[in-house]
């Protein structure tokens, strides 16, 4: 039983709606995916372990910190840039101190300029992969572990950088329910006490 007429518009726009809110709904995870998968817009490779081969050819890496207009903590890099081996590992360390009576959570957003060193620039270990909690005046220094793979020297567009800058946005976060949960206890405790 074909449907005609009106039934059929109805069905068609019905369907066309479907479909889009399908593709929407889609769009955020496959746009992750592609940028993990190609690097594009700077996003990085995550690893275990460097790669073995190391050349002797160096890059610049530069570290960039930076808070969003809400999080109330001082956050920059230890060291503004260090030159390594490509496929050689780095370590370096990002500072970020809680100025505030009470402890704030934080969770780190990043990325790598130029967006075509993206694919090739991989953390190992990271503070950005997971929340961070200060207490009040706390101050922490926070390592990430990384190398460019060596695949960038033959990249069409990677053979051509030799600076990369690694940029960390911090953004305030709910508290984590244990540090929250403390945070009513030690407050509830305060009031009794008056």
């Amino acid at each position: 039983m074909a449907l005609r007429g009106p039934a059929k518009t109805v069905a068609q726009t019905v369907s066309v709606v479907i479909f889009m809110g399908a593709l929407a709904w889609a769009s955020v995870p496959l746009y992750d995916w592609f940028c993990r998968v190609t690097g594009f817009g700077g996003v990085t490779g995550v690893s275990d372990v460097a790669p073995e081969d190391i050349l002797d050819q160096t890059i610049t890496i530069r570290f960039d910190g930076s808070l969003n207009n809400h999080m109330p903590w001082e956050f920059k890099p230890v060291v503004r840039e260090m030159d390594v081996r490509i496929g050689e590992s780095g370590l370096a360390f990002y500072e970020a101190y809680n100025p505030t009576d009470r402890p704030v959570a934080g969770s780190a957003s990043y990325n790598v300029t130029p967006y075509q060193a993206g694919g090739f620039f991989n953390k190992i270990q990271c503070f950005c992969f997971e929340e961070q909690v200060l207490q009040p005046g706390e101050r922490v220094q926070m390592p990430v572990t990384f190398y460019v793979d060596p695949e960038i020297v033959d990249d069409r567009d990677g053979k051509h950088v030799h600076t990369i800058t690694l940029s960390y946005t911090f953004y305030e976060i709910d508290l984590p329910e244990e540090y929250a949960d403390a945070q009513d206890i030690e407050e509830n405790s305060d009031t009794s006490l008056n």
